[in-house]
């Protein structure tokens, strides 16, 4: 039996959370994003060695925090550069939801320029997450005038 470089049910890339609290992350992402757990291995210590939850088509890995491997999540370290995003049906109850289940915004949901309807948050391990649900095909050279309006309308500290 041949076995597969790349298994069965799982993409190419797939993000992997370092979070203080990884029980608690799984309950918050199956409550405000609507995950479903494929697999859960407790270490003896009662902390989470490895967790995979499931959203739409994609997979989520996680586990707990284990300083002595280097494996700190983004309140260990002052924060992440990384922002995940994923689109949901209603991005405007998602968000409602994230941020009645303790995430922080920091933008508040809006409709952009290239046709979808976007918010940020923070949850409360540190993750950066960017929701959207599409509300509008742009065509290209619309999406190539709104996108050079838009840029032109920020303030760039100029």
């Amino acid at each position: 039996m041949s076995v597969k470089p790349v298994p069965d049910n799982y993409p190419r890339v797939t993000p992997y959370l370092c979070v203080d609290g990884a029980a608690a992350a799984i309950d918050f992402y199956a409550a405000v994003l609507g995950t479903t757990e494929r697999v859960r291995i407790p270490g003896p210590d009662g902390r989470i060695g490895h967790a995979e939850l499931q959203l739409g088509n994609a997979v989520l890995m996680l586990a707990d925090e284990f300083p002595d491997m280097g494996f700190r999540g983004p309140k260990s370290i002052g924060g992440t550069p990384l922002t995940l995003h994923v689109y949901v049906e209603d991005v405007d109850a998602v968000f409602a939801r994230a941020l009645a289940a303790g995430a922080t915004s920091l933008r508040d949901v809006r409709d952009e320029f290239y046709g979808d309807r976007t918010g940020q948050f923070e949850d409360p391990f540190g993750h950066r997450w960017s929701i959207a649900s599409h509300v509008e095909d742009v065509p290209e050279d619309k999406l190539q005038r709104r996108a050079e309006a838009a840029m032109r309308s920020e303030d760039h500290g100029s």
